[in-house]
């Protein structure tokens, strides 16, 4: 009985650390920095909110990276003018 114990025990806890190592990398690369969702909540439209409520904040802030990356395209593509 001590033998299977002594074998067992290291054995779930070498299973525990690598389990929780794959969430740990999950983890670190859905992180999403204080200073994006700063800048969301002021200025995040009706449908990004709507997609925080529903989805989670990495749904939101993709929308609102989306919205704003299409402001940028459209202020490049008019050009100066003059």
């Amino acid at each position: 009985m001590t033998v299977w114990f002594v074998i067992l025990v290291p054995l779930v806890v070498m299973l525990f650390a690598l389990f929780m190592e794959r969430v740990e990398n999950r983890l670190r690369h859905v992180s999403v920095r204080g200073e994006d969702v700063e800048e969301f909540l002021e200025q995040a439209r009706p449908d990004e909110v709507k997609a925080l409520y529903g989805h989670g904040i990495g749904r939101a802030l993709e929308l609102f990276r989306l919205r704003r990356l299409a402001g940028k395209a459209r202020g490049r593509n008019r050009g100066p003018r003059g």
